[in-house]
């Protein structure tokens, strides 16, 4: 390490991933960078990420690795199936930042010790956006030393990171706050929905709840319905700031938390549900947000049935 830069190998360079190593290049940090997908490899070399040629030759190399994968089943695939653990040389320090199940950052975290090295799980809420602005917040779970040496890349990648606690921490912090954020916006969707049944202008509604009880991040930031905030998704067609799928996936690790805790978390599973029939459907790659549309139809579809 030479004036606070690090080489970091960065495995998954996707939406999320490749902005993130881009920041951090532009930081002054070689990057070792691999994916699986030659095209999303080839955006992130464009940005002056290094070809790393393989996830071990990444590792090797690294003085930090950090992952960015869509699911638990890759990353302990990767740590443990595909070698990544057995190439790092010992005690370098592994950030998984995918968002996976409790018990499978636990269980990376205990492959990593066992393998000689250390390990965080910090998975991320900010979406692409926040990912491409530098603005994401980082919930990391693990030891202090650990968020210690990681908090400085974090500070690169995003402007927030919380020690939430021992291995999985992290990851329990980031499917509650998603619980949170899936559930507003289904609420915030139906109460345009119901507003627009009663004649009220979408401008109208907003005006009153983004500055009374009714305020919060799904309608003051990622409106659901065109026109009261530009920059939301809704006047992009529904472009994905952060997908149906991804919240459809967030939703159902939170409902089998709640399952298996014996949680009565009746919102929380109703939400996943609605957004997984969402993801499956129409918003496949649209924004999360874009629910509403399909609440909207259900109420059409409703009131086609009452008058016939």
């Amino acid at each position: 390490m030479v004036n606070g830069t690090r080489t970091i190998g960065f495995i998954g360079l996707g939406h999320m991933g490749g902005p993130m190593a881009a920041n951090l290049v532009e930081d002054g940090h070689r990057v070792l960078g691999y994916d699986l997908m030659p095209e999303l490899l080839a955006q992130a070399v464009e940005s002056g990420v290094e070809d790393a040629g393989s996830s071990a030759h990444a590792a090797a190399t690294a003085d930090v690795v950090i992952t960015m994968l869509p699911a638990g089943r890759h990353v302990l695939g990767l740590y443990r199936d595909e070698g990544l653990l057995a190439a790092a040389r010992p005690g370098t320090l592994f950030i998984d930042c995918s968002t996976i199940d409790v018990a499978d950052a636990r269980a990376a975290h205990e492959a990593a010790t066992a393998a000689g090295m250390r390990a965080l799980d910090a998975p991320v809420s900010g979406g692409v956006v926040g990912a491409e602005a530098g603005t994401l917040t980082f919930m990391a779970g693990g030891g202090g030393a650990e968020f210690a040496e990681a908090e400085p890349l974090l500070a690169v990648m995003g402007k927030k990171a919380v020690h939430c606690g021992g291995p999985g921490a992290g990851q329990a912090a980031k499917i509650c706050n998603n619980m949170i954020l899936g559930i507003s916006m289904i609420a915030v969707s139906e109460a345009f929905v119901l507003g627009e049944s009663l004649g009220l202008s979408a401008q109208s509604l907003f005006d009153v709840a983004s500055t009374a009880s009714g305020q919060c991040w799904a309608l003051t930031a990622n409106c659901p319905v065109p026109g009261p905030v530009p920059t939301s998704p809704a006047n992009r067609d529904y472009r994905p700031g952060f997908a149906a799928p991804l919240m459809a996936k967030d939703l159902a690790l939170a409902a089998s938390a709640a399952r298996a805790g014996g949680v009565p978390a009746e919102l929380g599973l109703r939400a996943a549900e609605l957004y997984a029939e969402y993801a499956e459907g129409g918003g496949a790659d649209q924004d999360f947000s874009g629910i509403v549309t399909t609440l909207r139809r259900g109420m059409a579809d409703d009131t086609g049935r009452r008058g016939a």
